[in-house]
């Protein structure tokens, strides 16, 4: 294998290793020893590609976005057509309630007291929240030049969001499911003027 195949795939493992252990055990229990661990390097190894725990983080911060963008693309395409409106509010809880978006939680409130994880952070959110935004409106067939349209997608986002947060708690399906399949009868209603 090429030094830089080998290289690829050795930052992989790192990077999947680290996000594996932001769901499992949180930011404060990430450590590059265990990194490098759960990735079967060797900590020599691990340092030589990221040598503060900061630079692994910024990195899977990184790695997280193309992850979730990948996921959210992957899943867009596989809702059938023509798309209902629960279809794609279903996608949506799964991406809000799956490990990509725990790992990236964890990383919103690190970030929210450490200036340099902040920076590395934020624009990435920024990026991935106007994907999500641009994906849902297509996905959803809204038009945003229609009074309150880019709001209610808006508070969509932001539902199925804190519907994510609250399952990280506990199992919160059950809930979740009925407050989806309303918000789906008041989206059809207001954007769309369908019924369900």
């Amino acid at each position: 294998m090429p030094q830089e195949e080998r290289t690829r795939v050795m930052r992989a493992r790192l990077l999947e290793a680290t996000v594996e252990l932001l769901v499992e055990r949180g930011f404060s229990g990430t450590s590059t020893t265990l990194v490098s661990e759960r990735a079967g390097v060797s900590r020599g190894a691990q340092l030589h590609h990221f040598p503060t725990k900061n630079d692994l983080v910024v990195a899977a911060v990184e790695h997280l976005t193309e992850v979730r963008g990948a996921e959210l693309a992957a899943a867009a395409a596989a809702v059938p057509t023509p798309r209902s409106t629960r279809a794609v509010l279903d996608l949506l809880g799964d991406h809000f309630t799956s490990p990509v978006f725990t790992a990236a939680l964890e990383l919103w409130v690190a970030a929210r007291t450490d200036a340099d994880l902040m920076a590395a952070v934020g624009p990435l959110e920024q990026k991935v929240g106007r994907e999500v935004h641009r994906l849902t409106v297509e996905l959803l067939g809204v038009d945003e030049t229609a009074p309150g349209a880019r709001e209610l997608v808006q508070a969509t986002l932001d539902l199925v969001r804190g519907l994510g947060l609250a399952n990280t708690i506990t199992d919160d399906r059950r809930r979740r499911e009925a407050i989806l399949d309303r918000w789906a009868l008041t989206l059809d209603a207001t954007l769309t003027g369908r019924t369900p």
